[in-house]
């Protein structure tokens, strides 16, 4: 399925799609209802318009076409009724499936994830972030590669060469794994260079704090009003793809970086995860990672739960996290609610800068909560190492005794490593 961006699309020329959701028995009909709501926001970003819902109850996936017969039917009489392009299916579909569901509707049927990956192609800008969704697209695309036609195609002539020779179906699929292993090198590579900058930000000993969050839950606004980043920042799924790292002072002058990364959805496909990988290092790395949650989104919890889903599938689950609920401007009172029930949390509005200030200092105290006060006695003329220490750590007094300096300096293990040679009794 190809889409251009909504904004740039007529409405008349939009796809038109019918959604189709199961009521399993570890499911209900309100978790399903949220969601499909769900994923018609996320066929509205990919640029189509949903025409109809259906959904049935069963036990279990029909193994060659998901849904029974009958209803089966019954979909496609109301994909005539509704002249739909596409069947939309809020499940993971495979191969057989997907294949036996078009020739029974006589029309395309793909599954949230063929969704996802659409909307995650037209979003990316960089290099790196267009070589990783080509990749997951690749990874989703092998499995269902087809046969177009019965014939089998003669690639070459000559002594040992003669026979069937390959179908066009297996020229196809060399194709697609010769490019798959190329976008990994070419990704390998990217993440050796990532191993390098992070190597000199630990050098320069500048802490990392990591925003994640569910799509769309401002973590780009957050960013922005932190930092002056200037990304792009909208009210549509999956706009930022590609990590952005903005450097801050904090109050007291220690530098730290922050870094903004894609958002997470439910049913996160895991062609993605494979394919992030390198741009997910970031946050299991991070120092802290500050968790952006919409706090007007009347499924916030289900949200938070499903961030942390993700951030265990790539080992980021240990990271100490710091809860952020945005949007208190648009439902205060809930908001309030939502902090009340997450202790240490705070309640700001990107957009408006309220409680940015109060982030600001939670993040210092968190960031400096492992740390503590070193005495450094310098002497006085060496106005070098006095400035290399303000540079390290936060100085939270200094007096002078005789001819040196002594600053009572915040420093973490590796700070307090460096300056060991200067080191008094407090």
């Amino acid at each position: 399925m190809t889409y251009l961006p909504s904004t740039l699309i007529d409405r008349t020329f939009r796809e038109r799609i019918v959604l189709v959701g199961v009521i399993f028995p570890d499911t209900t009909p309100a978790d399903l209802d949220k969601e499909l709501d769900e994923l018609a926001l996320l066929v509205d970003t990919a640029g189509a318009d949903v025409s109809a819902r259906l959904i049935q109850r069963r036990d279990r996936p029909d193994p060659a076409t998901f849904l029974g017969s009958g209803k089966i039917q019954e979909l496609k009489e109301l994909c005539l009724a509704v002249d739909a392009d596409t069947v939309v299916f809020d499940h993971n579909l495979s191969p057989a499936q997907q294949r036996n569901l078009e020739k029974l509707l006589g029309r395309t049927a793909i599954d949230r994830t063929a969704v996802i990956l659409d909307i995650f192609a037209q979003n990316a800008r960089s290099p790196e972030g267009k070589a990783q969704v080509e990749l997951a697209l690749l990874r989703y695309r092998l499995p269902r590669l087809r046969r177009a036609g019965g014939s089998l195609s003669q690639q070459a002539g000559g002594i040992g060469t003669r026979g069937p020779g390959e179908t066009q179906l297996e020229v196809d699929r060399r194709r697609l794994v010769n490019r798959m292993h190329k976008l990994e090198r070419d990704l390998r590579e990217v993440e050796r260079t990532r191993d390098i900058q992070r190597e000199s930000r630990k050098r320069g000993r500048h802490r990392e704090v990591t925003l994640v969050g569910y799509t769309n839950a401002g973590k780009s606004t957050t960013l922005n009003r932190l930092t002056d980043a200037d990304v792009p920042a909208e009210d549509r799924l999956f706009v930022t793809l590609d990590p952005r790292t903005r450097q801050f002072q904090m109050p007291g002058g220690e530098t730290i970086l922050f870094t903004d990364t894609v958002g997470f959805i439910s049913k996160l496909p895991h062609e993605l995860v494979r394919a992030f990988k390198s741009t997910l290092d970031s946050v299991r790395l991070a120092d802290l990672l500050i968790h952006v949650v919409d706090g007007s989104a009347e499924d916030a919890e289900e949200q938070i739960d499903a961030v942390r889903i993700v951030l265990d599938d790539i080992g980021a689950g240990a990271v100490p996290e710091l809860m952020v609920f945005n949007k208190a401007d648009v439902d205060p009172a809930w908001t309030r609610e939502l902090v009340a029930r997450h202790e240490g949390s705070l309640a700001i509005s990107a957009l408006t800068g309220s409680g940015v200030a109060e982030l600001v200092a939670t993040v210092g105290d968190r960031l400096r909560s492992g740390d503590r006060v070193v005495a450094l006695s310098f002497p006085a003329e060496r106005g070098d190492l006095i400035a290399a220490a303000h540079r390290e750590g936060d100085v939270v007094a200094k007096e002078n005794v005789d001819d040196h300096v002594v600053l009572h300096v915040v420093l973490d293990d590796v700070g307090a490593a460096r300056f060991a040679e200067w080191r008094v009794s407090a």
